[in-house]
């Protein structure tokens, strides 16, 4: 099986440099349809599914190799090998935003730079380090899920959204949570919520453009503060969108600000 295949990737737009969209735990690439168009006429827009998610093959799912962060981020060169992409700009939400970090201190070469929407590069309080939650909140947070996914996901997927003047944002993660299969997304949860990366910022060479939410639940404003220190190439931009997911609540935000760094990078059509 390919890669092409195993994560349903697809292609589009008229330019050459390829623009690499990764979505966040418990979606699919579908999260993009109101990002990617605007970058098709200047760029190759690749979208795919992590396995277990949306139209991606469940048979190749693997414990051990999908038990860390890496097996997602070895998906990612894999893609670009086979796709024959290079100079990628790489735009990863949520988690993804690591699994990108992880394939670029990999291989490097690959990438021209990278676009973080709402990253964290670890959940859990630790000492002076604030993720946004206690371990035994994260604890819990996963007993639950473990025990009702549906039910949890009914009741998780509107707070992270955020935006409650904006119930249809809620229902739509909602219906995204429960599309995606179950015992994958327990396990992906595990990998999500108990990885630490810190360690792995200051070696990033790759710049990057670091979009922070208000009122992120998932990953609040000192996390992305964190990670600016951390990068040695970073941009950070606070946006006004709120809640975790501005691929939904706030496209042209979104959009404005990646094509702002692209053009500043020379990412970007002239």
């Amino acid at each position: 099986m390919t890669a092409l295949t195993r994560n349903n990737v697809q292609s589009s737009g008229q330019g050459s440099q390829p623009i690499l969209f990764a979505h966040g735990y418990g979606c699919d690439q579908n999260m993009w349809r109101l990002i990617a168009p605007a970058f098709e006429a200047d760029h190759r827009v690749i979208l795919f599914d992590h396995v277990g998610a949306g139209r991606s093959d469940l048979s190749a799912y693997d414990r051990a190799k999908y038990a860390t962060l890496q097996g997602y981020a070895d998906d990612i060169l894999e893609i670009c090998h086979e796709a024959g992409l290079t100079d990628v700009i790489f735009v990863g939400h949520s988690v993804s935003a690591m699994i990108g970090v992880l394939a670029a201190l990999q291989e490097p070469e690959l990438f021209d730079s990278l676009v973080l929407v709402g990253p964290s590069p670890c959940y859990i309080n630790d000492g002076d380090y604030v993720g946004g939650f206690a371990r035994e909140d994260v604890e819990e947070l996963l007993d639950s899920l473990d025990s009702n996914y549906l039910g949890w996901s009914s009741a998780m997927a509107p707070v992270i959204m955020g935006n409650p003047d904006r119930p249809e944002l809620g229902e739509e993660l909602t219906n995204s949570f429960c599309r995606t299969d179950p015992e994958i997304a327990k396990r992906f949860a595990r990998v999500t919520f108990l990885s630490d990366n810190r360690a792995d910022l200051p070696k990033l060479t790759t710049r990057c453009l670091i979009l922070q939410c208000s009122e992120d639940v998932i990953a609040p404003t000192t996390v992305g503060a964190y990670m600016h220190r951390a990068l040695p190439s970073s941009a950070f931009v606070q946006m006004r969108a709120t809640g975790h997911c501005p691929n939904l609540s706030a496209p042209e935000e979104t959009i404005a600000a990646i094509k702002a760094f692209l053009a500043k990078s020379g990412g970007d059509a002239p």
